[in-house]
């Protein structure tokens, strides 16, 4: 048993994360964890110590049961385009997404969600393109199709979980 909380550890994560990437220009690479972490926690979802594939942690209260995949994006420069999210596990079991998106200081700001369904048949609009194959999709079309679910002002936003 550490000697830190998680939550601790995930302070200073993001402490560090941030500092990292102001001295060299580059991230650190944590962001999934910090997203995991945030989701969990805002979400009330349990994390899966042994990743099943496909999804990262299942849903209580009124996500019971649901395996949700939990990606993460911490955004810098809203103005820049072309933002994308990690690679979606397609041909894996999984019922939702949700995308949590952190600014510079790797805090959550907003996370959004959307349904298994809706992302299959935003992918397949353009079924020519090797992107939606490999389960990747923008930033921008992930916020377009799903729901907002949570953000720092309000936090738990009712009635939207897909």
């Amino acid at each position: 048993m550490s000697v830190y909380s998680t939550e601790k550890l995930i302070s200073e994560a993001r402490r560090l994360a941030a500092q990292y990437r102001k001295t060299t220009g580059k991230p650190l690479g944590i962001s999934s964890e910090i997203a995991e972490f945030d989701a969990a926690d805002k979400l009330n979802l349990e994390l899966c110590h042994d990743r099943p594939s496909g999804y990262d942690a299942i849903g209580k209260g009124v996500r019971e049961g649901k395996r949700v995949q939990i990606k993460g994006r911490a955004v810098f420069d809203e103005k820049k385009s072309g933002q994308r999210i990690g690679q979606l596990k397609i041909e894996q079991e999984w019922d939702s997404v949700v995308l949590v998106i952190m600014d510079e200081n790797y805090d959550a700001i907003e996370i959004f969600e959307a349904n298994r369904d809706i992302i299959i048949d935003a992918l397949n609009e353009n079924k020519s393109s090797n992107r939606n194959k490999r389960g990747a999709m923008s930033l921008a079309k992930f916020k377009k199709i799903s729901t907002l679910v949570w953000d720092n002002k309000n936090g738990s936003i009712a009635n939207n979980t897909n």
